[in-house]
């Protein structure tokens, strides 16, 4: 079995036990799947959960899809005529109690090939984040010990480098803050004298597999604190933040949308209730405040 096969086999049974997790954890609400073909190539399962106990909105894909490159991505990685293969798990939960954390997460794997059919090139990326509208640093200790407890099975410096990624990656410029308290990403993890593709694979499994224990003991925290609707509409603003960096600055809703993904899978990672309120700014040392402080300047949490 080739690596493709092995990497898709993997986030197929990722997939069932995530989704089988979250729908426990809801009580309620169950996801409604998606089975859906690209249009050029390969194709996905879309499982999508709505108006839950806990969730208000979530989805959970998967996909495989493959074609020719589109020259706006020939562009992006520097090649030139290519075919693509791409598979990966692609996740987001937006909480209903402002007091819960947004999480998001992808595990994925690329390949390219010359028109003889020819390998030339394969990658691993994916990574997790947390993204709480109400900062309890136990929870973002929790989060970020769990990531470097995986990170620290494969290389004792994964964890530094790739949560420093993640601070970077996850920054709206335009808004000169984090999108939330980071977590670890990757990208372009391929073959070196250190790693092979098999080890690479094995540690992208090993985050992939310690997801569940980075957020759902977070929920159970949180579920079923009490809050206001003064904490519902902050909840909401911070939620604008978090549409406007995924179709600001996210590479991977960029990457289907140029590659004629599926437009329902790619924007189910937006909340259902947003609001943009026109130069908003939190009481001076509230609760708000504190955790604008936090986004404005990533913390080393363990």
């Amino acid at each position: 079995m080739g690596m493709k096969e092995r990497f898709y086999k993997y986030i197929q049974q990722l997939q069932e036990e995530i989704t089988a997790a979250l729908e426990k954890v809801d009580g309620s609400a169950t996801f409604k799947e998606d089975i859906w073909d690209r249009p050029g190539g390969g194709g996905g399962r879309t499982r999508v959960i709505e108006n839950g106990a806990v969730f208000e909105k979530g989805g959970v894909n998967i996909s495989a899809v493959h074609g020719v490159l589109p020259d706006t991505m020939q562009k992006a990685f520097n090649v030139g005529d290519v075919d693509f293969f791409a598979c990966g798990l692609s996740l987001v939960i937006h909480p209903n109690n402002p007091m819960v954390p947004t999480v998001h997460a992808n595990w994925r794997y690329f390949e390219m090939y010359d028109k003889q059919g020819v390998k030339v090139g394969s990658w691993f990326g994916g990574g997790q984040d947390l993204t709480p509208y109400y900062l309890f640093e136990e929870d973002a200790i929790h989060f970020h010990t769990v990531c470097k407890s995986a990170c620290d099975k494969h290389h004792p410096d994964f964890y530094s480098k790739y949560k420093k990624v993640c601070d970077e990656y996850f920054w709206n410029s335009h808004r000169e803050e984090a999108r939330g308290v980071g977590g670890l990403f990757f990208d372009h993890l391929q073959e070196t004298s250190e790693m092979t593709m098999d080890n690479w694979c094995d540690f992208v499994r090993e985050v992939g597999d310690s997801f569940l224990k980075s957020y759902i003991p977070i929920v159970e925290r949180r579920k079923d604190m009490s809050f206001t609707e003064e904490n519902r509409t902050w909840q909401e603003i911070r939620r604008g933040r978090y549409v406007e960096f995924n179709l600001v600055h996210d590479k991977g809703t960029l990457f289907g949308l140029k590659t004629n993904g599926r437009i329902e899978s790619i924007l189910m990672s937006l909340p259902p209730r947003v609001q943009w309120v026109y130069d908003h700014h939190p009481e001076i040392d509230s609760e708000e405040e504190k955790l604008l402080e936090v986004l404005r300047k990533p913390v080393d949490w363990v």
